[in-house]
């Protein structure tokens, strides 16, 4: 079986790409959907949240407003006045904070997920997708690493039209968010496939396949 991580800035179109890799024949499952998982109320994770963000985070059910924890992480200190911006130091606190609570709940669910993904089809290849693949140190987890890039100003339309804000407010989060993740550029120098979703979805489309025969060759030169 071949692991492969897929990663990428905010809103490069990580998702996208991995639809197109599910539709050749890859496994594929995201660190996002494990996290909102492990985020259900009554989980550890939950727990540690909540009692590191408050319950200010919390939907009326009392699940988490993911909208929320992210200003409480990216957005507003914690020891600042209300509406106050937060300082760099302090947002980088913040998320570092989030990331030690859920990084290592979610880790374990992928190597699990892997593992069981080898059980089943030992020709497998399968995809973790993920934000922050590098940034958690996870990349040594995988035999190939996918890195998904596009134009600023693309991640900003497309932000925008997914969270329903206009362009000047897309701009500012984007920007906000991007400054907690290892930029392009070093992701880039870490990948072994490279996939500009700069295009229309066809020319994505065309790039995914391409990486997929090569996914293919190394899988059944490893049973040679």
């Amino acid at each position: 079986m071949l692991k492969v991580g897929l990663t990428g800035g905010i809103a490069s179109g990580k998702s996208a790409v991995g639809e197109m890799f599910v539709a050749l024949g890859a496994h594929l499952v995201q660190a996002d959907r494990i996290a909102h998982e492990l985020m259900l109320p009554g989980q550890p994770v939950y727990n540690e949240v909540v009692r590191h963000f408050g319950g200010a985070i919390l939907n009326p059910d009392l699940s988490v407003n993911r909208a929320k924890l992210a200003e409480a992480a990216f957005g507003s200190s914690p020891s600042g006045a209300e509406g106050e911006p937060s300082t760099p130091s302090a947002t980088s606190s913040r998320i570092q904070e989030l990331n030690r609570i859920v990084h290592p709940g979610v880790l374990r669910s992928q190597n699990e997920w892997m593992e069981e993904m080898r059980r089943q089809d030992p020709h497998a290849i399968a995809i973790v997708e993920a934000a922050l693949i590098l940034e958690a140190g996870a990349a040594k987890s995988f035999d190939r690493l996918i890195v998904v890039t596009c134009s600023d100003e693309q991640r900003i339309a497309r932000f925008a039209a997914r969270q329903k804000l206009d362009l000047d407010a897309a701009r500012k989060e984007v920007e906000r968010r991007m400054a907690a993740q290892m930029p392009d550029a070093e992701k880039i120098k870490a990948a072994d496939y490279i996939i500009d979703n700069s295009g229309s979805l066809e020319q994505t489309r065309e790039q995914v396949g391409l990486v997929w025969e090569e996914l293919r060759v190394l899988v059944d030169s490893s049973w040679k």
